[in-house]
């Protein structure tokens, strides 16, 4: 009884430092309106493209191996929030894709992302984060006999 309440108690904390207002908290990241085809556009422009491709989207291959290419929208069971969609591109050894070969990763913690943040303007950050996040499709979670 006393590990379940420990386990309990763990679980607890890990959902509550999700509301932490200390200063890595993520509350308080609101993005102004972003337009969807100019966030394509600046995707092309910094050259994401390069590894990366959004599913439903037709644009230049990646020319990155298939190792290193990581496929971005689509469905998913949960979506994305501004702060970690903002957070994966100018900050991309914070986490990685699921799905990526963390072995590709220099020093296992280091990503193989180039750092684009002195090249991308704010306005870029924000359309590309819109275009991205318009390409996923939250799809409902599945439970054996209709229980969460």
């Amino acid at each position: 009884m006393k590990s379940v309440r420990i386990i309990m108690a763990g679980a607890l904390g890990l959902a509550l430092a999700g509301c932490y207002p200390g200063p890595k908290s993520g509350k308080g990241l609101y993005l102004p309106e972003g337009n969807i085809e100019k966030g394509q556009g600046a995707f092309l422009a910094v050259g994401c493209n390069q590894c990366h491709r959004v599913e439903g989207v037709e644009m230049q291959a990646p020319v990155s191996t298939v190792a290193t290419n990581v496929v971005l929208g689509g469905k998913v069971e949960r979506i994305q929030t501004h702060g970690e969609l903002v957070t994966a591109i100018i900050n991309p050894s914070h986490g990685f894709a699921p799905g990526f070969n963390k072995e590709l990763a220099k020093d296992g913690k280091t990503s193989p992302m180039r750092n684009f943040n002195e090249q991308m303007t704010v306005q870029q950050l924000v359309d590309i984060v819109t275009f991205l996040q318009s390409h996923y499709e939250l799809i409902e979670k599945e439970y054996p006999n209709g229980r969460m």
